[in-house]
């Protein structure tokens, strides 16, 4: 599936994406509080899918779903569903500025990938922006000497799983359209979680159900953002405006919890919006044909 490339647009969905995944890092830490992440995750599937079903009918339904893909989508989301139990375990153990600030060592991950598996040619601005964008993290997490924390390693593992993750929205994005994605997503996370949600159920207070509502919403439209953002634009085109995240997660951390927000934070901040800044006003690109 051939579009014009635009990096404005792929902007603009990006934008959405940033803020919904803000809110899902709240709702995630509120809802943790009371329920394990097993019960988190599938609560937020199966609202997930009934929030998408009014645009399902408006698109053909569930017929106008079917893929020639079943495969890539399956495997695609269940790497993604291991990553992001991962990212909210992850949650619980580590600040959140840190937590995104290690999640960011996908880029490197997705670089790789999507130059060898997608064809994706590396200009010396997304190599900029990459840069820039992880000595931005590395400035911000100042990482010491010492005992590691579980949550940095799980974190990490996430990181590579979202990395893979990405790489594969990309290739499915050249031939199934973004709400294609989005169902299949939630169809397959929904299925393997299931049981391990059953067994360790317990009710949600009612103040933990209103956070479930939005993490289940906007975790589902986040992933419709990022899917629309990659039609636009290369992965490693999209991936470094996502660096905007850390900045903002560090600050959402500072004035939820009491996180510590420093000069180090605001340093990390302007060289990762320098990168993005960089990589936005570079010269777009032909756009790549889908080959058989």
């Amino acid at each position: 599936m051939d579009r014009p490339p635009s990096k404005a647009r792929a902007a603009l969905w990006m934008s959405g994406w940033l803020l919904l995944m803000l809110f899902v890092a709240i709702g995630g830490r509120e809802t943790l509080r009371e329920l394990n992440v097993f019960q988190v995750m599938e609560i937020r599937s199966v609202f997930g899918f009934v929030m998408l079903l009014p645009i399902l009918y408006y698109n053909g339904g569930f017929r106008a779903m079917k893929t020639t893909r079943p495969l890539a989508h399956v495997s695609r989301n269940l790497v993604h569903y291991g990553a992001q139990l991962g990212w909210f375990y992850a949650l619980t153990l580590i600040p959140l500025s840190q937590l995104v600030s290690i999640e960011f060592t996908m880029p490197i991950w997705i670089a790789i990938m999507a130059a060898f598996f997608l064809g994706e040619r590396m200009t010396l601005w997304k190599i900029v922006a990459i840069v820039l964008g992880l000595i931005g993290v590395i400035v911000i997490v100042r990482p010491t000497t010492g005992v590691v924390n579980p949550g940095q390693l799980i974190a990490l593992a996430a990181a590579f799983g979202f990395g893979i993750s990405i790489t594969l929205i990309k290739s499915l994005t050249r031939t199934d359209s973004a709400l294609k994605i989005i169902f299949w997503m939630i169809v397959v996370q929904s299925v393997a979680g299931v049981f391990p949600a059953l067994y360790s159920w317990q009710w949600p207070s009612a103040y933990v159900w209103g956070w479930l509502v939005v993490v289940a919403f906007c975790g589902t439209f986040s992933h419709f953002c990022m899917a629309r953002a990659m039609l636009y634009a290369d992965a490693t085109v999209v991936v470094p405006m996502d660096f905007l995240r850390v900045p903002l997660s560090a600050t959402i951390g500072w004035l939820l919890y009491s996180e510590r927000l420093d000069m180090f934070t605001l340093l990390g901040a302007a060289l990762i919006l320098a990168g993005n800044t960089l990589n936005l006003l570079s010269t777009d690109r032909p756009p790549i044909r889908a080959t058989a």
